[in-house]
């Protein structure tokens, strides 16, 4: 915690200790200039549990073997996202044909094609495997949720995935508007949309949950 906002630490441990409710904790502290989210970032640092003392919660901490895993983990999610769109692509292009493409494009289709499934047969075992090896450490000790890194890189990835939401639907709206809608590149909208949508909606919900916890 930053040094200013020990002596507002200090103060709050004391009145939980004499059994002050925080409403008017954080009433009183409103009152005295203090600014809401610091006092409410102080409160938040003390369980409510019933003890004769204040129960601090656990900070958030910086682990060099978490920070390891969690960034396998997303890289592996983002190559895996990734190749799975390309791959869709891939038979959309096959189903619906540009005419435009050269006919002699099989064998860059095909090099696409291995490119992607290798990527896939790597990325997305090991992110299966991190992800349930996290999700039972984190069962164990639930005092990982309150890692620094996590936290960081599950907000980085809601903002990779919303940025790509927007583009998509810009998209969709330039080419609806402009008459050159065609099935194909509806598929591929819908393909990307869907993916990041996924992506957004699961570590969204995952962020939510934690904080409804107890």
């Amino acid at each position: 915690m930053e040094k200013p906002n020990s002596e507002l630490s200090v103060f709050v441990c004391e009145a939980l200790r004499k059994d002050i409710s925080r409403d008017r904790i954080r009433e009183v502290l409103l009152q005295a200039g203090w600014q809401a989210e610091r006092v409410d970032r102080v409160l938040e640092e003390y369980a409510e549990i019933d003890f004769p003392v204040p129960v601090p919660k656990p900070r958030p901490y910086l682990s060099a073997r978490e920070t390891f895993f969690y960034l396998l983990l997303f890289v592996t999610l983002y190559i895996s996202a990734f190749n799975f769109g390309n791959l869709l692509f891939i038979f959309i292009d096959q189903a619906f044909p540009d005419p435009a493409m050269a006919a002699g494009s099989s064998d860059w289709i095909s090099s696409r094609t291995r490119g992607a499934v290798s990527s896939l047969i790597v990325a997305f075992p090991l992110f299966l495997y991190l992800s349930r090896k996290i999700t039972n450490e984190l069962q164990n000790t639930p005092a990982g949720r309150s890692s620094g890194v996590r936290r960081w890189m599950t907000y980085v990835t809601l903002f990779i995935a919303a940025c790509i939401i927007l583009g998509d639907v810009s998209a969709l709206l330039f080419s609806l508007l402009g008459g050159e809608l065609t099935v194909r590149f509806l598929l591929k909208v819908l393909v990307v949309g869907s993916i990041a949508g996924a992506v957004f909606v699961y570590y969204l919900h995952g962020l939510r949950s934690e904080e409804q916890a107890p």
